[in-house]
């Protein structure tokens, strides 16, 4: 799936910076005074030389950030965001890769191809994206994803190793992950993946909410992440979930404001109604995007699905007439299963998920509710040796428990701020 409402404006770009070497020979007449005084004098010009070099590498994402006058992303003039993020030359990152191999190529997506290196300076495996100059998102896209990752620090957030600013090519470092992304699993099958269980899919659930909860309550400034979907929450050892690509990142509304007024960005069957029709983003609208995660992590469909019938090809759409029947509630369920996951447990995941697609933004709960909820559900381990395998009843002759039972209440039944 691809993000909507990317205009691909024409960027200038800079011509590629030129190495200064200084080939005069320096003058020592009449500055010797004493042994070792020219080797001192050259040893301060060399490391003059190689501190300016430096410089020019973390000057230059400052001068992004001037040139696309981005102030609110977290940092003032990228200054401090590119001090915490290593500087790469292209030269270190085209080495990693084997001058970008085809066998180390790994994915891509709207910055461009991700390749998997192994960077000697650091001695470690990475995956280093490469900005496709020509495609659908740029270098506006490129600095605040620096800056944000540069200030942010979760388990589950991707980790920012470094980038590379050098004349016209942008490049970002982060921690390789093994596992690739959620979307692989659930979407695109294959003999050598295990079908996820209901077990691994709530703590995936549970991690993409926990870091989500971080950029709207921890971060300083919060952020609105305004991408969430399958694609962008990669796996770890362990399964461990991590939220990735922070392009579209956006500083939240602070004081009495409620949202941010800005371009509607993001991808189709994921971005908020709400948002959708107004511009106006506000941390529900990420409240939004996870509903829509949680419903694929428990259907097994994907957001939008062109290949299925009509009423069927948007996952919300087809789920919000279920939420009012739980007879139906075995049939969301992802076939693959194969009926291995619990009753009770289907009903509070869905009931979690259904709440953050309310069409209006103020029905949703906050993360922080959901979080909690979703770190209850993951506790509660299934064990497909002693629990009983489910079948799909599109009778009334699902299980009698008492609604109230049943569903976790997240924010109970009054409207929650934006």
């Amino acid at each position: 799936m691809s993000c909507f409402c990317c205009s691909k404006k024409s960027v200038k770009e800079p011509e590629k910076e030129m190495t200064n070497i200084n080939t005069n020979k320096p003058n020592h007449q009449g500055q010797v005074t004493r042994n070792g005084d020219v080797k001192k004098e050259l040893g301060v010009k060399k490391e003059m030389v190689v501190k300016k070099e430096e410089a020019t590498k973390d000057d230059q994402l400052s001068l992004d950030v001037k040139e696309l006058n981005i102030k609110e992303e977290g940092s003032n003039d990228g200054k401090t965001a590119g001090k915490r993020a290593q500087t790469f030359t292209f030269a270190e990152l085209a080495a990693s890769t084997g001058n970008f191999r085809s066998d180390c190529f790994v994915g891509e997506g709207g910055f461009g191809k991700v390749y998997k290196g192994q960077l000697e300076k650091i001695n470690q495996v990475v995956a280093i994206k490469q900005l496709d100059r020509n495609g659908c998102q740029g270098i506006r896209e490129f600095v605040v994803e620096v800056l944000t990752l540069s200030l942010a620090d979760h388990p589950n957030l991707v980790k920012l190793l470094g980038f590379c600013a050098e004349g016209d090519q942008r490049l970002l470092v982060y921690e390789y992950m093994p596992l690739g992304s959620l979307e692989n699993h659930l979407h695109d099958p294959s003999p050598s993946r295990n079908v996820l269980d209901w077990n691994t899919r709530m703590k995936i659930a549970a991690g993409a909410a926990r870091g989500l909860e971080y950029l709207h309550e921890k971060m300083q400034p919060p952020v609105i992440y305004r991408d969430l979907k399958c694609s962008n929450i990669l796996l770890g050892e362990g399964y461990h979930p991590k939220l990735s690509d922070f392009g579209l990142a956006k500083v939240g509304p602070s004081g009495d404001k409620t949202h941010v007024s800005t371009r509607v960005m993001g991808t189709y069957g994921y971005c908020a109604p709400d948002y959708a029709m107004t511009g106006q983003l506000t941390f529900k609208s990420d409240v939004y995007s996870f509903g829509v995660v949680l419903l694929e992590l428990i259907t097994g469909r994907k957001a939008i699905d062109n290949t299925r019938p009509v009423r069927e090809q948007n996952l919300v759409a087809w789920a919000r007439p279920m939420f009012r029947d739980r007879k139906k509630f075995s049939i969301m369920v992802d076939p693959l299963l194969q009926g291995h996951y619990p009753v009770r447990g289907l009903y509070q995941a869905l009931a979690i998920a259904a709440m953050c697609v309310q069409e209006q933004p103020n029905m949703r709960p906050v993360i922080t509710d959901i979080v909690t909820a979703l770190h209850y559900l993951a506790s509660q381990k299934y064990d497909p040796q002693t629990d009983p395998v489910q079948t799909s009843r599109k009778g009334p002759s699902s299980p009698k428990v008492r609604r109230d039972d049943d569903i976790t209440q997240i924010g109970g039944d009054r409207p929650e701020r934006d």
